[in-house]
């Protein structure tokens, strides 16, 4: 079983991935900041799309972020 702190480094290590360090710790804020229903948010985020549509659009993401150039996390240390 994942432990929470296991879960937490791991969607924060998404987020970091998919919108760079600064977006992903203001979303975290924004998320403490105000209430939040995420029951309600995912509803609203498919609305009525299949699983089958989805997993489409998350397998075309996918493909595209992979052709596209990673940009890196931090800059690279010169000495």
């Amino acid at each position: 079983m994942t432990t929470d702190t296991e879960i937490k480094l791991k969607g924060m290590k998404a987020l970091t991935e998919a919108m760079g360090p600064l977006e992903a710790e203001r979303f975290v804020a924004l998320i403490l900041r105000e209430p939040f229903d995420y029951t309600k948010w995912q509803r609203d985020l498919w609305g009525d799309a299949s699983v089958e549509e989805i997993s489409r659009a998350a397998m075309a993401h996918r493909r595209a972020s992979r052709a596209a150039p990673r940009k890196p996390l931090r800059p690279a240390r010169t000495r």
